[in-house]
């Protein structure tokens, strides 16, 4: 099992046995999704509710390493914990609390990453979905991967209806129509 497998087995093993619910997002979701490229970190959504944070933050904390001497504050302020695995890795983990974030892990499912590891995973819509509400150039390129790949096997009634209002929060309800573009693209590709 590579390094970074072992690190997203060593944080799933922590999450089941609290019964709490999550999913791995970012480049392992890419590797299942996508393209695989190289990522150094796990990044995964951790469903917390808003008002209950502190409480796994610091049971988070009392079990991994912290990456910055203020992981709790920074958590609290930007709704994210990072961490580290006891193997080195970083580790990304979203506080969520979101409608998206909830069904996202209610539909996750668990890959097989060989050696033993399998991880629970978003679905190739809940990642364009994230992906794209992120629209960083990385980000984008990402997209255009998992298109190409997931060629006539994406849900777009799901895609549009999750991503169409994270998007007008955030004040950039051009998104899902660059999203669109780039779908017809490689439609037609």
């Amino acid at each position: 099992m590579n390094g970074l497998c072992e690190a997203a087995a060593e944080v799933q093993a922590f999450m089941q046995e609290r019964g709490w619910r999550f999913c791995f997002i970012g480049g392992l979701a890419l590797q299942r999704w996508g393209e695989p490229r190289v990522t150094r970190d796990v990044d995964l959504t951790l469903l917390t509710g808003f008002g209950e944070e502190e409480r796994y933050i610091e049971e988070l904390l009392s079990h991994f390493d912290a990456r910055r001497p203020d992981a709790a504050e920074f958590a609290l302020r930007n709704r994210v914990l990072l961490l580290r695995a006891s193997n080195g890795t970083g580790i990304d983990l979203s506080l969520g609390g979101l409608p998206f974030e909830e069904l996202m892990v209610g539909r996750a499912s668990a890959v097989d990453f060989g050696s033993g590891a399998r991880l629970t995973i978003c679905s190739g819509e809940d990642l364009v979905v994230l992906k794209a509400f992120s629209a960083r150039l990385q980000d984008w390129v990402d997209v255009e991967n998992i298109l190409a790949r997931q060629r006539g096997r994406l849900d777009w009634a799901y895609v549009n209806e999750q991503l169409t209002p994270l998007c007008e929060l955030k004040g950039e309800p051009e998104i899902p129509d660059h999203l669109a573009a780039l779908r017809t693209k490689i439609a037609n590709e």
